[in-house]
């Protein structure tokens, strides 16, 4: 008899972690490596919010908390979703978990039944594929290409669907691309749903308030209210408030849902940090002006990666809407031996090449389910940056 479970055989460790500590390893060793990989921000989580959290502590809330979510911290998120996303929810309908990843999973987890089957577009988030594979169903990859600026057309989505779809999962801006949806094409997906009343919809709204220009964030059931009886509108605040190591997401949706949630976190991590929790409400509740002020400095490490990428021989990279990451394609350097003399063959080698010739550790694009390409997180320094991106240059240059 196994000891370990086959349901392991079906999924894979994440690569951006993995990358991530690569690199660590490396520094750790007194190797002088970039790290481009991790997907959180560089600012410190506001000063109000930590003081938040250490008022708790003085109070004495230390204790277990109800399983998904203090009533203050529901409270602060219906008052959020109503605020930012003219949103009605009450505090029955919302789950509180430790991260946004757990919330996506315990949805998964209470839903899926074999052959169950939930399209993600691609690129994707490392993560999507295996939870659902760990949830015990099957991803249906649905490929964006750079033409449409990584995003799903209707037609697509429309073939995608099946008798066997529950689940559709929707990002935007996304990870690993920064591509945000407009009203007008988020409306052209959610009519498609619309003619399909079996298809849930699963959003992950992490990246909302990162967002540049003129664009202007929106969610499915806030799009197209007749989803909003078969949308879970989930979110976070690791990305905006720069809170990633506190570890607090949350969720929206019907309550029979909620419910099911509640009893997967009951039986599995319980509730999640009550510090970390007060400190949300804060986050939530509190200032919000330094997220604009961060954006700006988001926006202008974004302009400087794009224009020194693009400048590099071999690379194109479209400007993304939202987020803090850069998804380039390396199409004009397949089939060319970089100058340590590995045969660039796809996207994998491309990236291991520059970490061990250049020192800069990106994640290749196949982990996110499209290539050629990378991705480029900008959530570190403006030095760190152009660093980074003129070894990269240097290292297409020598590519022959």
């Amino acid at each position: 008899m196994p000891f370990l479970s086959a349901t392991l055989d079906r999924v894979k460790p994440s690569p951006t972690i993995a990358v991530s500590n690569m690199a660590r390893e490396l520094k750790a060793a007194g190797k002088d490596v970039i790290g481009l990989g991790a997907g959180e921000p560089d600012f410190d989580t506001p000063d109000n919010i930590k003081q938040a959290a250490k008022a708790a502590i003085d109070a004495g809330k230390t204790k277990y908390t109800a399983v998904d979510g203090i009533p203050e911290l529901k409270e602060a998120i219906c008052a959020k979703l109503k605020r930012d996303n003219g949103l009605e929810y009450t505090p029955a309908q919302v789950s509180v978990g430790t991260g946004g990843k757990q919330i996506l999973y315990n949805a998964l987890v209470a839903t899926m039944n074999p052959g169950d089957e939930v399209i993600i577009p691609a690129p994707y988030w490392v993560s999507y594929p295996d939870m659902v594979l760990l949830a015990g169903g099957e991803p249906v990859i649905a490929e964006a290409s750079i033409q449409t600026g990584f995003k799903l057309t209707a037609d697509q989505l429309e073939a995608a669907i099946t008798p066997k779809t529950k689940w559709f999962i929707f990002n935007s801006p996304s990870n690993p691309t920064g591509a945000g949806y407009t009203r007008a094409e988020l409306k052209e997906l959610t009519d498609v749903l619309m003619r399909h009343p079996h298809v849930w919809v699963m959003t992950d709204d992490m990246y909302e308030h990162l967002t540049y220009g003129d664009f202007e964030f929106c969610t499915p059931a806030q799009v197209e209210p007749g989803l909003y009886d078969r949308t879970l509108t989930c979110n976070g605040v690791s990305k905006a408030y720069a809170m990633t190591g506190w570890r607090i997401g949350y969720a929206a949706g019907p309550e029979k849902l909620i419910a099911a949630m509640r009893k997967i976190q009951s039986q599995s991590p319980s509730n999640p940090c009550s510090i970390s929790q007060w400190a949300a409400v804060e986050a939530l509740n509190g200032p919000q002006d330094f997220i604009a002020e961060n954006n700006k400095v988001f926006q202008r490490r974004r302009d400087m990666v794009v224009e020194m990428l693009n400048a590099a021989e071999g690379i194109s990279c479209p400007v993304p809407e939202g987020a803090f990451y850069v998804y380039p394609s390396v199409a004009g350097c397949i089939g060319k031996t970089s100058a340590g003399g590995v045969k660039i063959d796809n996207d994998e080698t491309f990236a291991k090449a520059l970490l061990e010739e250049k020192g800069v550790a990106v994640v290749f694009g196949a982990a996110f389910g499209l290539s050629p390409n990378f991705r480029v997180s900008y959530a570190t320094s403006d030095e760190a940056l152009k660093e980074a991106c003129t070894r990269i240059q240097d290292f297409c240059a020598t590519l022959t």
